[in-house]
């Protein structure tokens, strides 16, 4: 693989021709929606056929709005047929992500993420880049394409998603990519998609969590119980942090067979995600970042510890695990 982006443009053009049958798979996100959309626009008259297929069930309010805004077409994985592709792409993400994106021969990887085991006749993986979509950016560049507002305002909020406002890691070639797009996207959808993150159903867990909050000193938690969606939890967290006192939001949930902890804080405290991998780790998945951080454990290992899974108990359980650490 060349380094020169013209060059690594022609490469991946080079793997498809005009018989052939595309399928472009994703764990859908933003990024990953943006790139699957530009590299449906390099090959747009190269190739028979192209489908998008998504692994994840969609239901995060921003994604839905930037599928729906931009028309963009997904198939859910499940009622995929993968043998009348003859071509497999896999866009932000590579094959030992997921379960599902395993057993398949795939012609392209393309990702910013660590590189794993797999090999593929071309591969673009750049870790060191905070967005797939700023790679996906420089292809068109070299291509010469002039995206539309459609796909430029996409892979805008791609960049912006995936490095959080360039808060996260972003390099001088996310910059680059994302002032190329700012002269094409259209600033005012893009801020519409950001700002749609609630439905309307999500409003009662907001007032649950205003009434049952526990503030103790600058730090506030919360447990919801029950949850139709673990990305509430995060959307109280990350309103909690609102909060001028506040330096850190610790909100839990459980959702169909575990409970979900999200951590927040404010930047200058102890890490988040050493934290929830240091009291979490052992009994569950836990990581994240110094700002932000997730865990997930099976109810039966937090029963183990609670013996019982009524909300008080498990909320204390939580207050315990963490403010114990906290307060150190």
């Amino acid at each position: 693989m060349t380094t020169n982006s013209a060059d690594r443009m022609h490469e991946l053009l080079d793997q498809f021709s005009g018989a052939d049958h595309v399928l472009i798979l994703i764990n859908a996100d933003p990024d990953s929606i943006a790139s699957a959309m530009a590299l449906e626009r390099l090959l747009w008259k190269r190739v028979t056929r192209i489908n998008i297929s998504n692994i994840n069930t969609i239901t995060r309010p921003d994604n839905m709005a930037m599928i729906q805004l931009f028309d963009v077409t997904l198939i859910h994985v499940s009622k995929i047929e993968p043998h009348l592709y003859n071509k497999i792409a896999i866009l932000d993400s590579q094959p030992d992500h997921n379960e599902s994106f395993k057993g398949l021969d795939y012609t392209v990887i393309i990702d910013h993420h660590e590189p794993g085991s797999y090999t593929a006749p071309f591969m673009d993986i750049r870790p060191h880049y905070g967005a797939t979509s700023s790679i996906m950016t420089e292809y068109l560049k070299s291509a010469k394409i002039k995206p539309s507002e459609r796909l430029a305002t996409a892979l805008f909020h791609g960049i912006k998603t995936d490095t959080a406002n360039f808060e996260r890691l972003a390099t001088n070639a996310d910059i680059r990519a994302f002032q190329f797009l700012f002269r094409h996207a259209n600033i005012h959808l893009a801020r519409r998609i950001e700002h749609v993150d609630l439905r309307i159903g999500f409003l009662d867990y907001f007032k649950r969590a205003i009434e049952e909050k526990v503030i103790d000193d600058t730090r506030t938690f919360i447990h919801l119980g029950n949850v139709e969606n673990p990305d509430i939890c995060v959307l109280i967290a990350d309103f909690f942090m609102r909060v001028n006192t506040l330096t850190w939001s610790i909100v839990s949930g459980i959702y169909e067979d575990k409970l979900i902890i999200i951590l927040r804080n404010d930047g200058l405290q102890k890490d988040a995600g050493k934290l929830a991998n240091r009291q979490f780790g052992a009994i569950g998945s836990a990581g994240g970042h110094q700002s932000m951080a997730r865990a997930e454990i099976l109810l039966e290992n937090v029963r183990k510890d609670t013996n019982n899974l009524e909300k008080e108990s498990i909320r204390k359980w939580v207050f315990d695990k963490i403010n114990g650490q906290l307060a150190k």
